[in-house]
């Protein structure tokens, strides 16, 4: 009898809850505007912190466009940096640092998922079922235990990252046993949240040859890249693969396929380069390409010089920057199942197919037109950018688009030109980076929830295509 009413009592609250958040989300532009306020005044607040004198090294300024540009690259963890973060900012300015990426990163994943359920609640009653039985019964009212899972999922990967780092920091290193935790700490933090900050001012490239460095953070950060739900679903059903539901495939499959894509595009153009991976040995080339091949996808370190690449090279870059890790994750980009519905389309396309069917199921059309919907306004965010910032700059074409890539990908990855680019450069450079950051999640969602059904059908006329 306690059982019962304790458990009423529970499903009271939740179903309580559920009814509160769908009255004040009417529609998209409710959660849309409190994720934006949110994050607006998030780095409202770092950058007012970052400004206090203790925050800034002896000898050093921080202007306020520095301390925004660093406030908003830390909360929408991108790792571009205005100024050297391993000499410009105190130990007091790197631990504010440090927590606005983490609060990023798990206010991103949550956000994300939130926005998630509310799209499951505007769908018809039908789907609503198909998906609650694909998400395992997820609903509104369990919000509590979907955030504590991300916190769990997130600290337990930050925290093994951080133990092996620390070990190799301290014994492999000249470092004193806090000197390496901290290190440790801090860039397992960064990597799991994608976050391109590093306490080196070459970020990791001091470590290309070293796998006790490199492997942990490569793991973490794929871990990051795939997204909570997937993390999720493979703890569950890790040996289950076909039980896997559909966006776990997509994500698995797409992101192994960029992995490898990446390591072979970049190990073989840059292999000769002696500016990059030509004064390695043979492993010390294979670990420096697989690095690179991984952190294009948004985690943003470096263990070779960037700017030193070759065109070929940075142009691949940037296609794996675009497209980004997965959904409800730390990662940015357009997200790698955006990608893969895209390519879904152009087969169907292709071999004259009525619908867009995946691996024993079919894509709805509107969710089609999402993908679409999103890949093309962030194209076009990225060409507009670009043509901004090169008016506004003398840097040439390549360096300029994969600054403006990079920002709006959420990576962190730069040729080197961050601290050279102008205070509205800086401006430009922020404001992208809040667009890559919330424009992706929020457009899904805004596309997701205005969804409507017209009660007529008007006549069909086609325009010539191509």
């Amino acid at each position: 009898m306690v059982s019962w009413t304790l458990g009423m009592r529970r499903r009271r609250r939740r179903d309580g809850f559920a009814r509160m958040l769908h009255k004040l989300t009417p529609t998209w532009r409710a959660p849309a505007r409190i994720v934006l306020t949110a994050f607006f005044v998030g780095i409202m607040i770092g950058t007012g912190l970052l400004m206090l004198p203790a925050a800034t090294a002896p000898g050093y300024q921080t202007t306020f466009v520095d301390a925004l540009f660093t406030a908003t690259s830390a909360l929408c963890v991108v790792g571009l940096a205005a100024v050297d973060t391993a000499v410009h900012w105190s130990f007091l300015g790197q631990v504010i640092i440090l927590c606005l990426v983490q609060v990023g990163g798990l206010g991103i994943m949550m956000l994300a998922a939130v926005f998630g359920l509310l799209v499951s609640r505007r769908v018809g009653l039908r789907l609503q079922i198909t998906a609650q039985t694909e998400s395992h019964g997820l609903g509104l009212g369990d919000f509590r235990s979907l955030a504590l899972n991300v916190a769990r999922l997130s600290l337990f990967f930050e925290a093994v990252t951080a133990v092996l780092l620390t070990a190799r920091f301290w014994l492999g290193y000249d470092y004193t046993f806090p000197q390496a935790l901290w290190f440790g700490v801090f860039h397992a933090v960064a990597a799991f949240n994608q976050a391109g900050f590093a306490l080196f001012s070459d970020s990791m490239m001091g470590f290309a040859a070293d796998p006790w460095i490199c492997l942990p953070v490569i793991v973490t950060a794929i871990a990051g890249a795939l997204g909570f739900p997937v993390l999720v679903e493979l703890r569950r059903r890790l040996r289950t693969p076909r039980r896997w539901n559909l966006h776990t495939k997509i994500t698995v499959i797409t992101s192994g396929l960029l992995l490898v894509v990446g390591f072979l595009l970049i190990t073989a153009l840059e292999w000769n380069n002696p500016n990059t991976l030509g004064p390695l040995s043979p492993g010390g080339k294979l670990l420096a390409g697989f690095f690179h091949g991984t952190m294009p996808r948004s985690a943003g370190f470096n263990s070779v010089d960037v700017g030193q690449m070759n065109e070929a090279t940075l142009l691949g870059t940037m296609v794996l920057m675009f497209i980004g890790g997965g959904s409800v994750s730390t990662a940015g980009g357009i997200k790698v199942t955006t990608f893969a519905l895209l390519l879904f389309v152009l087969v169907a396309e292709a071999r004259g197919d009525s619908k867009v069917n995946v691996m024993g199921r079919t894509i709805p059309a509107t969710t089609q037109r999402q993908a679409i919907s999103v890949a093309l306004i962030s194209l076009g965010v990225v060409v507009v950018g670009t043509m901004v910032l090169l008016t506004i700059t003398d840097f040439g074409l390549p360096v300029v688009m994969f600054e403006v890539v990079s920002a709006f990908g959420v990576v962190g990855l730069s040729t080197g030109v961050t601290p050279d680019l102008p205070p509205a450069g800086h401006v430009l450079i922020t404001a992208l980076m809040f667009a890559g950051r919330l424009g992706p999640v929020t457009l899904a969602a805004a596309l997701a929830l205005r969804e409507r059904s017209l009660r007529y059908e008007l006549p069909e006329e086609r325009p010539i295509v191509g």
